[in-house]
């Protein structure tokens, strides 16, 4: 079973007390004991991951999502959040806004924004939608700080965006908007007379999950937010959120643990979709489900925490209502809490939405309408047919084989083949591509292939580059890091482990057991812990580089691969080897190889849904 889910059920019956209004938290009368009392209702309006997917929810989900429908539920559920329900009565009300990070993405839609110029579409959506604090995701740092700076520069009045374990002083266009006041450790939003204080949080992956160059990530997080608390809490703010971007919510409760004074973790990164039984959901989304909303975490001295997040994709509004009582502490939960679908008039063009609602007209104009005649324009230009549908879901190229996974991989190889005389470099003997960088998380049916969806497949910044005379030892390290992240216990031992970092291969096969051993290493990229889950590679011309798990003497590899895994993305050890770029991203090589590598004829036993030529798993 999925760790998040065993951790989600052993949290139900705790959820269970923090569910009930609050009167029936209160102490026990007969004890003598006085009743707590409800000073303030704050109503927490989140989302995380929005991740520039600003039309809708996309293929089968027309009708949910969008920034448009976002904006419009947000205003209804501010209104909601101020006039109040009958059961909370006798109390202040007031609101806030949140989003705990990746609020952009590289993706069609974003490219949109890129050939747009300043202000970015997500700017402008995220600017009108209103948000009162806002942390900053990996994905965020995905194109490197100056295109993060250009984001910021869209704003016309930008609100303030909290990295507390963030050093931006290497960066001198984004230490500038610390100079300003607008990213902050952590920030104070005055709502109906109280102080509520919120924290941000980056996850210490940075460098080895995105590009934040020179700027510097802290792992030290519970030290860096209890400072922060203490700051805080000595300016007279008794009411503390804490918005990590911390990639899963598990990381959230144990960081809880760790820390007191924080009354509520909104969390980011992980698109865990928390919900109770009666929540309306997104068709689908039933059993996607991990846990109740919300969870509850632990803090040092033994209090509860609520601990929320949503599913991205502007797919749902969080809506956390807690009461706080004079002191500040959180005595209840409104049982009205959860998950806010985005819906518009019809679900799937048929059966009318009860909860429906009309796009804002401002994000439509100027965000959605412009953004969806971008896409248009790229999906009406068709570049190859699949005689397959390929398979790029996350489950699948981030643990086996995957056909679209091969297509891509093939398709830095051929590239490199295709320039390296032109650049001075040696020819490819093979090629690797990290899982996490196939983003379309769908099934793209067997037909028509449309440069949109070589976007869809591969929308990052990367671009194609070549590792020379990579030591077979050095080579089966890089492959036993596709390989370390692929067991819960592996999350365990490796604070900074992810299964994006599994690899889609070209050139040679191999075959692993997940029985082996997970290979660590340092922050360096060096082995602390060899890895014994590779147990044979095998180059297409037959070459043995591994057998029996024992690496064979002889020449070293050369590496067609993208420049995020060449700097050590994903802890892929190539340790500062020097890299040539090949002068296109891994989305033109995909194009240009569909269009000129296979004549626009995707097919062949490589290909096939469900192929298995390459990865061959051990018992």
């Amino acid at each position: 079973m999925d760790r998040r889910k065993l951790m989600s059920l052993s949290l139900v019956v705790l959820m269970l007390l923090v569910l009930l209004p609050a009167s029936a938290l209160a102490a026990d009368p007969t004890r003598g004991e006085k009743e707590p009392r409800v000073d303030l209702w704050l109503t927490i309006l989140h989302n995380n991951d929005g991740e520039s997917q600003v039309i809708d929810a996309g293929t089968g989900l027309e009708d949910f999502g969008g920034a448009a429908r976002f904006k419009t539920v947000v205003d209804m559920l501010k209104r909601e959040a101020i006039q109040g329900p009958p059961s909370q009565p006798g109390a202040k009300r007031a609101v806030v806004m949140i989003s705990s990070g990746d609020n952009f993405i590289a993706s069609p839609e974003f490219n949109a924004s890129l050939d747009n110029g300043v202000p970015f579409y997500d700017t402008i959506a995220m600017e009108l939608i209103g948000y009162d604090a806002i942390s900053f995701g990996n994905h965020d740092f995905d194109f490197g700080p100056d295109v993060l700076a250009d984001f910021l520069a869209g704003y016309s009045q930008i609100p303030p965006y909290v990295a507390a374990n963030l050093d931006f002083s290497g960066e001198p266009r984004l230490q500038a908007y610390v100079d300003a006041g607008i990213i902050v450790p952590a920030t104070v939003i005055k709502v109906r007379g109280d102080l509520i204080g919120v924290i941000g949080l980056e996850t210490p992956s940075l460098p080895f999950i995105s590009s934040p160059r020179n700027v510097v990530v802290s792992d030290d997080l519970a030290n860096i937010v209890q400072t922060q608390v203490n700051m805080l809490e000595a300016q007279g703010v008794n009411k503390i959120i804490l918005a990590g971007h911390l990639q899963d919510i598990q990381n959230d409760i144990q960081l809880a643990a760790q820390i007191n004074g924080v009354d509520v973790i909104v969390a980011g990164g992980g698109d865990e979709l928390l919900a109770n039984p009666d929540d309306l959901l997104l068709p689908g989304d039933a059993g996607a489900v991990v846990g109740p909303y919300p969870l509850v975490a632990y803090d040092a001295d033994g209090d509860m925490v609520p601990v929320v997040t949503t599913s991205g994709e502007y797919r749902y509004v969080g809506q956390l209502v807690v009461g706080f009582d004079k002191q500040g502490e959180v005595i209840a939960v409104d049982e009205g809490s959860g998950p806010v679908r985005v819906a518009t008039g019809t679900c799937n063009g048929t059966t009318p939405c009860d909860d429906a609602v009309e796009p804002d007209p401002a994000v439509q104009a100027l965000v959605v309408d412009p953004v969806q005649a971008y896409l248009e324009e790229l999906d009406s230009l068709v570049i190859g047919v699949s005689a397959y549908d390929l398979d790029g879901r996350r489950n699948t190229v981030r643990a086996r084989e995957a056909n679209e996974g091969n297509l891509i991989a093939d398709s830095l190889f051929w590239l490199a083949e295709q320039r390296a005389a032109a650049f001075g470099v040696n020819a490819p003997d093979v090629a690797l591509q990290n899982g996490g960088g196939i983003r379309n998380n769908t099934i793209i049916p067997a037909g028509p292939i449309t440069e949109k969806d070589t976007f869809d497949m591969v929308p990052f910044a990367n671009f194609v580059s070549m590792v020379e005379d990579v030591s077979r030892a050095q080579f089966k390290e890089l492959v036993e890091n596709a390989v370390s992240c692929s067991q819960p216990q592996d999350f365990a031992d490796n604070p900074v482990c992810g299964n994006g970092r599994f690899a889609q291969i070209a050139g040679f096969d191999f075959s692993w057991s997940a029985a082996g051993v997970g290979q660590l290493l340092d922050a360096a990229g060096n082995v602390t812990r060899p890895g014994t889950r590779v147990q044979e590679i095998v180059l297409d011309d037959g070459t043995v580089i591994v057998s029996g798990g024992a690496v064979v003497d002889g020449p070293g590899v050369n590496v067609a691969t993208i420049d995020f895994l060449a700097k050590g993305g994903d802890q892929y050890p190539f340790r500062g080897l020097p890299f040539t770029t090949l002068g296109a991203t891994y989305q033109q090589a995909l194009s240009d190889y569909i269009v000129d590598g296979l004549s626009g004829d995707i097919s062949g036993p490589d290909y096939v849904f469900d192929v298995n030529n390459r990865i061959f798993p051990l018992p």
